[in-house]
């Protein structure tokens, strides 16, 4: 009898993903739901003996679906995947119930020896292959982008867990294209905003341009003094010290994860922050042929117990999206 197994992720990629790294020659039936609501109804139906549960998902995230499943004592166990890998982000699910935590990007190697350390499925001879799988699953080029940003922001909230000591508290990227006239009207307005604080960066590199921003929201500059270590005053020099800091973490490390995946490199140019150095209004002007359209990939940063709310908004121009898609064919395949 087929073994019941449930992938639960937002992304249809990443389900992909996880279906191809089980064992060729698994006897499993494979359920997919797209967020934890859908998961509990399959649990409850007696479709996931074991589950392969994601973190950051609309509706109900993988935490609620683990607090769930402990308070209703429901029968499935459970090995997280998640790109949120910051230290806390484990030890809460584990504290939870989970029985393991795989990191995305996935290793299949990592998948086996956890299948075979308890006793789900151990790799004979004699296995017999079936063909219950059904992993015929499309995916869009717009959810591969957010499935790519999901994994580099996981990894940009880690860093920066560690070295300040906090819990990153993540939501689901937003993958969109934008006119660059829409795109000029946020950003003018959001220049007359007292309440918000913005830093750019230019990024290049394999035929592919664009614009990362760090946008400040509603922001204790104090919170981030404290956690920087920074005792003295906070004037003006020392505010565009600090956000810069915070910026170059977050940005350098977002373009390292995703370029990775996209097996590139990008070259970044000096930071500079808005209203000083460059005004939001005018940062779509320059080479403005390649700005008629963009690709926006829109993340959101808050830091558990901290006033420090923070979005990043990465910004490909046009002629940058055909080399692009063309790395992404290879993740889709």
């Amino acid at each position: 009898m087929s073994l019941a197994i449930l992938i639960c992720d937002d992304s249809s990629l990443a389900r992909k993903q996880m279906a191809k790294s089980l064992p060729k020659n698994w006897d499993v039936d494979i359920s997919f739901a797209k967020n934890g609501v859908e998961a509990l109804e399959f649990i409850r139906q007696g479709k996931a003996e074991i589950m392969f549960l994601d973190l950051n998902m609309p509706e109900l995230d993988g935490y609620g679906v683990l607090k769930a499943i402990r308070e209703n004592d429901l029968p499935t166990m459970v090995i997280v995947v998640s790109g949120d890998i910051q230290p806390e982000a484990y030890q809460r699910v584990i504290n939870l119930g989970a029985l393991e935590f795989i990191k995305k990007p996935i290793d299949i190697d990592q998948v086996s020896r956890i299948l075979d350390k308890y006793g789900i499925y151990t790799a004979t001879s004699n296995q017999k292959q079936t063909h219950s799988k059904n992993i015929d699953i499309k995916v869009s080029l717009s959810d591969a982008y957010q499935e790519v940003a999901n994994v580099a922001m996981g990894q940009a909230a880690n860093l920066l867990a560690k070295l300040l000591d906090v819990f990153v508290i993540l939501s689901v990227p937003k993958v969109s294209m934008i006119e660059v006239n829409e795109l000029k009207m946020a950003l003018s307005q959001a220049e007359y905003n007292d309440s918000q604080s913005a830093i750019c960066q230019g990024f290049i590199g394999s035929g592919i341009s664009g614009e990362a921003l760090m946008i400040f929201n509603e922001t204790n500059l104090d919170d981030i003094a404290q956690l920087m270590k920074y005792k003295g005053e906070i004037d003006q020099t020392i505010e565009i010290e600090l956000l810069m800091d915070i910026s170059s973490i977050l940005i350098g490390a977002f373009l390292k994860g995703f370029t990775e995946q996209l097996d590139i490199t990008f070259s970044q140019s000096h930071p500079v922050i808005f209203g000083r150095h460059i005004k939001m209004s005018d940062l779509l002007k320059q080479d403005s042929m390649h700005w008629k359209k963009t690709l926006s990939i829109e993340i959101p940063y808050n830091i558990d117990d901290k006033k420090i709310q923070c979005d990043l908004l990465i910004l490909f121009t046009e002629d940058s999206l055909k080399p692009m898609n063309e790395r992404m064919s290879y993740i889709l395949d």
